[in-house]
């Protein structure tokens, strides 16, 4: 195994789970060593009167995970991982990732948006999220503005207000 970390970088990979085991994946992943990413969104729900609030994966299915590449027969080893995906552009991953993690530690409300319609493409203008990028899909006279993760063909949305983007080219 080489060890060398400039022949052999950490970069992110897409680990891709089995059904509802995103935290277990993540819990493993903290174990054994790995950085881990697993973006998570709040969703409330009444039950018999009770109101419940429950902490559910952005991305269901992936776990995001910081290793070198050789690493990848390591991380497939967990029984809960179905396989390991190596984005092909580990820069642009990187940075579509980091674009997801800030939205989430801003405490935005996001919610999933699997379906990322043709839209116009923003740059978000004040906020915890300025100079961001993102499509729009105009919906309650309000914003989404979706952050994607092309590699996986996912993507979330941030509900921002109109006058918080600005258009981005023609």
């Amino acid at each position: 195994m080489n060890s060398d970390p400039v022949s052999n970088p950490p970069v992110w990979l897409v680990a891709h789970t089995r059904a509802r085991a995103e935290k277990q994946v993540a819990r493993w992943a903290a174990r054994e060593g790995f950085p881990a990413e697993l973006p998570l969104y709040r969703t409330t729900h009444r039950y018999r009167g009770k109101t419940v609030t429950f902490a559910k994966p952005l991305f269901p299915g992936y776990v995001f995970l910081k290793a070198p590449a050789s690493r990848a027969d390591k991380i497939v080893q967990c029984h809960q991982v179905a396989r390991v995906l190596v984005p092909p552009d580990p820069v642009e991953f990187d940075r579509q990732l980091g674009d997801i993690v800030a939205a989430v530690a801003a405490g935005l409300e996001m919610h999933p948006a699997p379906d990322v319609v043709a839209g116009v493409r923003v740059s978000i203008t004040e906020g915890p999220l300025r100079g961001l990028e993102g499509w729009v899909e105009k919906r309650d006279g309000a914003h989404d503005v979706i952050l994607r993760l092309d590699f996986i063909g996912q993507a979330a949305a941030v509900r921002l207000p109109t006058h918080a983007v600005e258009r981005v080219g023609s």
